[in-house]
């Protein structure tokens, strides 16, 4: 892929994996981005997952001959897996990076070091290249301690790193973000689940990229971002301030014999019917509990419904507030659901979890089910209903 005169696309698809980073499902793969940027001499931007390290090193001989640099601005494995190979197949080429990056090399490699091969960079240095001169920018915890960013101020271009990633191979979801119409969505499940916890780290960086002018950027997943820039930044803007992206209500549930999933759908039916703009309903055992962070995240209100088990709650939705809790989950409505049948503590439990999380109201409405619904039950889903729908109004 060109994305200018100078600047190439290297990178390779991943569909050989199942999970990436062991955890999310990625049904259109992955793609491990590599870029060159060339100048009188010439920079390799990152390399790729060590399983790809001869695809991706014959694209760059291909694309360049011999390269002069690798730029590493992120180590992990999916983006430094091939650094040794590049260094193996580039004697004469050198390594920019930072100083943290160098001692995980040093880690990731066996004592390898490059001490007389490395270049060591921090906030504002410059690589020359002539014709193209590479800024660095650190952008630590975003969302390992040693990331850099790079900007190319002739081609207007931010070689970000993880962020503005998503999931999805390149041959699945294209190259650019016109030809992708569904970057939103990956990308938010992507920046939830790996950088959310982040959340002032990026505003940081936002605030320093605030400064340049992009007109391009080249993420290390995903497509590269090409227009109509101000949406991507917005929404980075937005979930990096743990803001509310869309009002609407997510229903996150767990159900051992059925009884709690008829009060979700009954109360989902309701709050449909009372006109509430979106109603989201998940169930944590079966659905991809990364996608119900995200619409956490997402809507300005979510309901958890569980039942007691074994003297707390089910394990799911215990997995599930624990991810919510770990990423500062911060800035909503909530509610509760219970169900027990001798001794029903669920919401107790859920709302000790979260007891930490800030700026939060909760409903005056809890719902308490005894083994299965009755008329007590409804009552109180029918005033759960009315007030969340209140909120809209």
């Amino acid at each position: 892929m060109k994305i200018s005169d100078d600047i190439l696309y290297v990178g390779v698809n991943d569909h050989d994996i199942d999970l990436f980073e062991g955890h999310y499902i990625v049904p259109e793969g992955m793609a491990y981005n590599s870029y060159i940027v060339k100048g009188d001499k010439t920079a390799v931007m990152d390399s790729v997952d060590g399983h790809f390290a001869d695809e991706w090193i014959g694209k760059v001989k291909e694309a360049v001959g011999s390269p002069d640099y690798l730029v590493v601005q992120h180590m992990e494995p999916d983006h430094s897996g091939s650094v040794k190979s590049f260094m193996e197949a580039f004697p004469e080429a050198k390594i920019v990076s930072s100083q943290k990056a160098f001692t995980m090399i040093s880690n990731f490699f066996e004592g390898e070091d490059y001490a007389d091969r490395r270049v060591v960079v921090k906030e504002g240095d410059t690589l020359d290249l002539g014709g193209h001169t590479l800024s660095f920018i650190t952008a630590p915890m975003v969302h390992w301690p040693e990331v850099i960013m790079t900007y190319d101020a002739e081609e207007k271009v931010l070689f970000s790193a993880d962020a503005f990633g998503r999931f999805g191979g390149l041959d699945k979801i294209g190259e650019t973000n016109e030809e992708d119409d569904d970057w939103a969505c990956e990308a938010r499940r992507y920046y939830f689940g790996i950088v959310g916890k982040y959340g002032p780290q990026v505003q940081a960086v936002l605030k320093k990229a605030a400064k340049l002018d992009i007109e391009k950027i080249c993420a290390l997943h995903g497509p590269v971002l090409v227009s109509d820039l101000g949406y991507f930044l917005g929404l980075y803007d937005t979930w990096s301030k743990y803001e509310s992206e869309s009002e609407g209500v997510v229903i996150a549930y767990t159900s051992v014999y059925g009884n709690t999933k008829k009060a979700v759908e009954l109360l989902a039916e309701k709050l449909e019917a009372k006109g509430v703009p979106a109603v989201e309903v998940t169930d944590l055992a079966r659905d991809d509990i990364a996608e119900a962070v995200e619409d956490a995240f997402r809507y300005d209100t979510v309901v958890f419904a569980t039942t007691t088990f074994n003297n707390g709650i089910f394990p799911f939705m215990r997995e599930f507030i624990d991810s919510l809790v770990e990423r500062n989950y911060q800035n909503k409505r909530l509610a509760f659901i219970e169900n027990g049948s001798w001794a029903p503590q669920a919401a107790k439990v859920m709302k000790g979890m979260l007891e930490g999380c800030k700026n939060m109201t909760y409903c005056e409405n809890d719902v308490k089910i005894v083994s299965a619904l009755n008329d007590a039950s409804r009552a109180q889903l029918e005033a759960l209903a009315e007030e969340l729908a209140a909120a809209y109004k």
